[in-house]
């Protein structure tokens, strides 16, 4: 019984997290109870201080209210990020579950020395925010700006170029101090992760697809926003493991939305795409091409990787995942022209 009660305060929190109108009918429908039995448990929830509620019944809307804020403004010269988590941090995830407190020790760590050894910046803002489902940590600099930083380190033509090679990992500016793996792993193990910088926003959540926002706005710097819910069963040691080589424990393989390489809405058709896509891979054994949003695919695109690339870098696994028919079609071509041209190769040699 008890389980079923905190089961319904849960649906209820999360119901309000995603829209916070017309609560009651909504957990009435997911929890198989009375619209009066639902009102009660939101107004148990009001009077526990967890929600936040206006207007009347019939139109009442609920919010998660924030339980604890706490936002701080550092000098970068001299910062250390262990201190920042100590003092700002850790006293509002210190009773969180275990794995979700390492998460948040990882995640904030790492993204705090981000802004102390790349951005440049005078100054660096952390904030910390929790509710009764979740907390959300930002990190925010008055520095050059991530994505301009590194379009100018790789010599890319393009800012939205330096979204993909993130998203790739182990890259850094800074290979001296850095592996260029903590917004990787950071961006899989929090369950929303977001970078705004000048006019660009880059987006990563788990199950939905990696996302390119322009906007008007001009953010200056970096802002780093991530969020992750107070229990959720996320390990930190198994987000390493899946992306590890299981003998070396080395960082080994990537994942590559090649949505990312959309850019206004063109598609992926020519050689000089695919080679900009397989920049870098050449630092993994594993590849895995995430096509979700991707419709169409070029015979010269697919032949480049699938082929070309392949043939000229065999001990690389490139693996295609979340193909519709018509992308399914060009790679398969591809890859047959590769084993064809390989078997012609042996008969020569033979």
């Amino acid at each position: 019984m008890e389980n079923d009660k905190n089961s319904l305060r849960l649906k209820a929190l999360e119901l309000i997290a995603a829209d916070g109108h017309r609560v009651g009918t909504r957990l009435a429908q997911v929890g198989g109870v009375s619209r009066q039995v639902a009102n009660g448990y939101l107004q148990a929830l009001v009077r526990d201080g967890l929600l936040d509620a206006e207007g009347t019944t019939l139109a009442r809307v609920y919010r998660l209210k924030t339980l604890t804020e706490v936002s701080r403004r550092y000098t970068r010269e001299g910062l250390e990020e262990d201190v920042v988590w100590r003092e700002l941090v850790k006293p509002v995830v210190a009773d969180l579950p275990d794995n979700v407190s390492n998460i948040w020790h990882y995640a904030s760590t790492e993204m705090i020395n981000n802004a102390i050894d790349h951005s440049g910046a005078a100054h660096v803002q952390v904030e910390v925010r929790r509710n009764a489902l979740y907390t959300d940590v930002l990190v925010a600099d008055d520095g050059q700006g991530i994505f301009v930083k590194i379009q100018q380190a790789l010599d890319l033509r393009d800012p939205r170029e330096s979204i993909l090679e993130l998203a790739k990992g182990k890259l850094t500016t800074a290979p001296e101090q850095h592996t260029g793996e903590g917004i990787f792993f950071t961006s899989r193990g929090v369950d929303f992760f977001e970078i705004e910088s000048h006019h660009l926003r880059f987006r990563h959540a788990p199950k939905v697809e990696d996302a390119i926002v322009e906007q008007v706005q001009d953010t200056r710097g970096t802002r780093i926003h991530m969020w992750l819910a107070n229990q959720s069963p996320r390990v930190m040691r198994d987000i390493f493991t899946a992306y590890m080589d299981p003998e070396e424990f080395t960082f080994d393989k990537t994942v590559v939305p090649l949505r990312l390489a959309q850019y206004e809405g063109e598609k992926l058709v020519s050689r000089s795409q695919a080679k900009r896509v397989a920049s870098r891979f050449e630092r993994f054994n594993r590849v895995e091409l995430d096509f979700a949003g991707v419709s169409e695919l070029g015979q010269a695109f697919a032949d480049e990787l699938f082929r070309v690339f392949a043939a000229a870098h065999p001990a690389i696994r490139i693996t295609p995942v979340n193909t519709e028919p018509a992308v399914d079609q060009m790679i398969r071509r591809a890859v047959a022209a590769g084993a064809s041209a390989a078997q012609s190769g042996a008969g020569m040699n033979s």
